[in-house]
């Protein structure tokens, strides 16, 4: 074999082998990032649980259904609304939750529409929480998962006739939209901090944790990925679902987002795309104006800063090896009331944009907020 020719071969092998190390190095990337979401440890965290904070208060059912391989946990918050002789339910509020964590990181959120009348029905994705699955799988399952929620809701009886309105953050922001893309009778829905597109919010990611340079190296790689995990769904995107489903949209985003970047990768930056024409559009402002601090009240915040800046002294006095006893007290002391408490005009102004919806009086060209 003349010796251009091996040398060739031997360039070729070594760009297989590099090929291949790439093509593993994407997958085991990509499964660390999209692993399992988990709950915080209960004894350092300071928001509420529905046990014990709201057990004994409200009512919730166990659901569990099959989204692909798995198993889901998802929960009927607010079943007493559908018992004989109760006032009749406003509605059903079927939540998505974030990446990496479960639907009761919102539980203060849930239960306000629940005390408002709401029937509420959340569970915890797949690879999250209570739920199976060795993790999230990806950019595209949120969507996947909420199919297979909805699906669950439309066969339960006391349900049926009820007007459904999604709710949906980050992960789910995308999902309640990307899930329009398949045919479900909703009635309205509302995306906070969601991402437009699955494959550009996977750039970004990538951006975020390896840096622009070596981003661009994996980008192909991430979209192979992607494309052989999701095949038939891996083009599900929000903006489709928007304008397919035509239903009355309410999408917000804060304007200091860095987690699903306001500018180009958010659903509400692409206003130009979307043709539905009952699409109401809010930048969040203010000083909690990021990806999700603005659940809580600005009190709330505020209080949350003062108490990080208290443990930050507490780790500066001990030099980083706080003693037990003193975190212990620390936490002990919290004004746990105020930290949970939520962003009630927030909440207010998207129950009332879900009773415009289910009224047929929503006057979107009224009320929307176009980007310059």
């Amino acid at each position: 074999m003349a010796k251009p020719v091996k040398i060739l071969l031997i360039v070729l092998a070594v760009l297989l082998l590099l090929l291949g190390a790439v093509c593993i190095a994407t997958g085991i990337i990509m499964k660390q990032q999209f692993g399992r979401g988990s709950y915080p440890d209960r004894k350092y965290y300071s928001y509420y649980w529905y046990d014990p904070d709201y057990s004994s208060t409200h009512k919730r059912e166990n659901v569990q259904f099959v989204s692909g391989r798995n198993t889901l946990q998802g929960y009927l918050y607010g079943p007493e609304h559908l018992e004989d002789g109760a006032e009749p339910p406003k509605g059903i509020i079927v939540f998505a939750h974030g990446i990496g964590s479960g639907h009761e990181a919102y539980i203060n959120t849930l239960m306000w529409f629940v005390d408002r009348g709401w029937v509420v029905f959340a569970y915890d994705a797949t690879g999250c929480c209570t739920s199976e699955g060795d993790g999230s799988v990806g950019l595209v399952q949120s969507a996947l998962d909420l199919d297979a929620a909805l699906h669950v809701t439309e066969q339960d009886e006391r349900l049926k006739g009820l007007p459904v309105c999604l709710l949906g953050h980050s992960w789910g922001g995308y999902a309640v939209c990307g899930v329009q893309n398949f045919d479900h009778n909703l009635t309205a829905a509302c995306s906070i901090s969601g991402y437009a597109y699955p494959l550009e919010m996977l750039q970004e990611g990538a951006v975020q944790t390896v840096g622009k340079p070596l981003a661009a190296v994996f980008r192909p790689f991430a979209a192979g990925y992607h494309n052989l995990t999701f095949g038939q769904y891996a083009g599900l995107n929000a903006v489709d679902g928007i304008n397919h489903a035509g239903i009355p949209e309410f999408i917000l985003h804060g304007e200091m987002d860095t987690t699903v970047p306001y500018e180009g990768i958010s659903i509400l930056s692409k206003q130009k795309q979307i043709t539905n024409p009952h699409v109401r559009y809010e930048t969040i402002t203010g000083p909690y104006a990021d990806h999700n601090l603005f659940f809580s009240s600005d009190a709330a915040n505020a209080y949350k800063e003062e108490f990080n800046a208290q443990g930050k002294a507490l780790e500066a006095q001990y030099n980083g090896d706080i003693p037990q006893e003193v975190r212990d007290a620390a936490y002990a002391s919290r004004n746990l009331p105020l930290i949970n408490e939520v962003n009630t005009e927030l909440l207010q102004t998207i129950e009332q944009f879900y009773l415009d919806a289910i009224a047929g009086t929503d006057d979107t060209a009224a009320t929307m907020r176009m980007m310059e």
